[in-house]
């Protein structure tokens, strides 16, 4: 039985029922004066607000990021690696308002794909303020993301210059590539069909964000060379085996890494951008069970799979905590490109082979004695390229038009079932891939 709110206020005589009706019937009025206004207010703020919880808890990774690479390098380089973390944050702000913003997003009323973004610079003309701070923070993780590698071993100056240059020139470039309405790459380009039909699909940024951070790190690490003692002696003669340098704080790196976790959910679901309408808040939840189980998986898959190799060589088996910890920061990244367009089964098996890639690419790294001092590239790069090429694989198309993505080009797997298979997702993820490769290096 429905409530008439009419008739209870002719009968209720009593204090709180006239408050009540009293308010109701201003509220009639406002709507009767200005019809869905308010209504479209209110969504306006609900999608503003989130959008501002989001950019909070995605910037709240700076903290993580601090955590992690102070509690993996050696008590006397503490200092040093915290305050290049502060410094990440600070010239971001101030490179990513400067022309970082105008560069990513600028251009947008050009009806033509365009390499580079030419207006908003310092936020000239521009007033959503909360879509700036939330795409500034993904750039200040782009940024942080090289700290750790380069630790123990860069100047002050040229880091905070590098960290300026990251996110004023390089990384928007590949935002405006991928993610603005102009990008060449871009799923969302607004005046014609998309590169193959489809665009490239990188919903909160395996590719844009965690590649591109990783690539810059892997070249900041071949060009400073490897910590003293690392890889050579004091004469400049190989070691036989490679030293290694443990952090002094074990404590610090498992917060770090709980506090990236935490930060992933503004990360991912936060990049529907809305959530006042049914497909953006069907999107953001999806977003949640996809980075939990992509993050699951990546730190039981890497833990284990260490354990299995290091019985078979010593023939004792021991459980090693950073392998958990990088083991789920890669299942994190894993799934970042395709949290919004997969299934949450998908999504465990992305984790799963983003924590064998993780040891994979960290062997290598050792191997070709690229010192990585809290192991960035395997987990950003090698998973950030991984993480986009598997949305070629298992993007489902129910979930890609929910999306607001052409579901007419899913993942090949999907095709593949349909025998229907044109592989044009998959051609516009190998094109992102090889143009951040490109673009970065």
């Amino acid at each position: 039985m429905s409530f008439n709110t009419t008739k209870f206020c002719e009968e209720e005589t009593y204090d709180d029922a006239l408050a009540i009706c009293s308010v109701y019937g201003m509220l009639q009025s406002e709507i009767a004066e200005k019809g869905d206004y308010t209504v479209k207010g209110i969504g306006v703020g609900v999608d503003t607000f989130f959008l501002i919880f989001s950019g909070t808890m995605v910037f709240m990774m700076q903290a993580g990021f601090a955590m992690l690479c102070a509690g993996s390098v050696r008590q006397k380089n503490v200092k040093n690696i915290m305050l290049k973390n502060l410094l990440d944050a600070c010239g971001g702000a101030l490179g990513f308002y400067a022309i970082g913003y105008g560069f990513a997003y600028g251009g947008d009323d050009l009806k033509e794909k365009t390499f580079i973004g030419n207006s908003y610079f310092g936020l000239r003309d521009f007033d959503a303020y909360a879509e700036f701070f939330f795409q500034f923070a993904f750039a200040a993780t782009a940024a942080t993301i090289v700290a750790g590698t380069v630790a123990e071993r860069c100047k002050m100056a040229a880091y905070l210059c590098y960290s300026i240059f990251l996110t004023g020139f390089v990384y928007p470039v590949v935002v405006h590539a991928i993610w603005s309405s102009n990008g060449f790459l871009s799923a969302f380009y607004a005046h014609g069909e998309p590169f193959r039909g489809v665009g490239t699909i990188d919903f909160a940024g395996s590719g844009v964000v965690h590649m591109t951070g990783g690539a810059t790190a892997l070249i900041a690490a071949i060009i400073l060379g490897p910590r003293k003692g690392r890889f050579y002696d004091d004469y400049g003669n190989p070691l036989e085996e490679p030293a290694h340098f443990p952090g002094h704080s074990t404590s610090l790196q498992i917060l770090g890494t709980f506090i990236l976790w935490v930060g992933w959910y503004g990360f991912n679901p936060g990049s529907a951008l809305k959530i006042a309408n049914e497909d953006s808040a069907q999107t953001a939840a999806l977003c949640l069970v996809t980075t939990t189980m992509g993050a699951a998986s990546g730190c039981v898959s890497a833990m284990f799979t260490d354990s299995i190799i290091d019985a078979m060589k010593t023939g004792e088996t021991s459980y090693d905590l950073t392998m958990a910890m990088n083991g789920a920061l890669a299942g994190l990244v894993a799934v970042t490109a395709g949290c919004s367009v997969i299934t949450p089964w998908a999504a465990i098996i992305i984790g799963t082979i983003g924590g064998w890639i993780y040891i994979g690419a960290s062997a290598l790294l050792v191997k070709l004695r690229i010192d990585d001092a809290v192991d960035a590239i395997p987990v950003h790069f090698a998973n950030g390229l991984w993480g986009v090429l598997a949305v070629g694989f298992f993007a489902n198309g129910g979930l890609m038009k929910i999306a607001g993505y052409n579901e007419e080009h899913e993942g090949l797997f999907y095709e593949w079932a349909g025998d229907d298979a044109d592989g044009d997702l998959m051609v516009a993820q190998l094109a992102s891939i090889g143009f951040i490769l490109g673009w970065v290096t």
